[in-house]
């Protein structure tokens, strides 16, 4: 049986791959920071579903998880969980949200590579195997060209920068790795006027992790298959 661990499993993207992975046959190992409805009727209903708490903002609990999930294989670990910040952080209002930027930073870009080292040995167990990182478009240097958006679009592109090392880290390990962008997609996060649904942005990253391999290992790729650019 194929496994995979997902984080910021307990609402939209996260929660629609666990739904995915579940319905296709996988042992899923769900990580949540917040309790959702959705999430424990999940657990209820499949037998293959493990919840795992997670504060992905504190090394200590990445390392606690680490340690529950000691001797698992993992065929995929989804790094998934992540936060936009503030709206209104703008232009010459900056210093009034420099702890908000660090948690976003902690969050999206040093925590995803944490959750990677802490379970390395379990996707060793499981090579060859593959870790996804849900990054955004937000993140390419060429595509911004509207500005702002300080914080979510530096986290982006730094844990664009934590992929590109680690495609050649792992490779060895026979590890494979890749940022991908979700699309503007219909959640909480997104909004109401975003583009597409969960549905339709999950099933096409999970068509873009099946073709993921050792030739394509640190590629930066939209949910429809596309190249994006740094």
């Amino acid at each position: 049986m194929k496994s995979v661990l997902i984080t910021g499993a307990n609402r939209g993207i996260g929660l629609k791959f666990v739904e995915h992975y579940l319905n296709s046959g996988w042992q899923v190992y769900a990580t949540y920071r917040q309790e959702h409805q959705d999430l424990l009727e999940l657990s209820k209903a499949f037998d293959k579903l493990t919840l795992l708490s997670l504060d992905a903002s504190n090394p200590e609990s990445i390392a606690k998880l680490g340690h529950s999930m000691s001797g698992i294989s993992l065929n995929l670990l989804i790094n998934n969980a992540g936060v936009y910040g503030p709206f209104d952080a703008a232009f010459g209002e900056m210093d009034k949200h420099v702890a908000s930027w660090q948690e976003v930073f902690n969050i999206n870009t040093i925590a995803p590579h944490l959750i990677t080292e802490a379970l390395i040995k379990n996707l060793q167990f499981g090579a060859p195997a593959k870790v996804a990182f849900v990054s955004s478009k937000m993140g390419s240097m060429t595509d911004n060209t509207s500005g702002g958006s300080y914080i979510y679009r530096s986290s982006k592109a730094a844990l664009n920068a934590v992929v590109k090392s680690l495609a050649s880290d792992l490779a060895d390990m026979n590890i494979h790795v890749v940022a991908l962008h979700p699309g503007w997609v219909k959640t909480r996060m997104g909004g109401d006027n975003a583009m597409i649904d969960t549905d339709t942005s999950v099933n096409g990253m999970v068509e873009v992790i099946e073709q993921l391999g050792p030739q394509n290992s640190g590629q930066f790729v939209a949910f429809d298959g596309q190249q994006v650019p740094w």
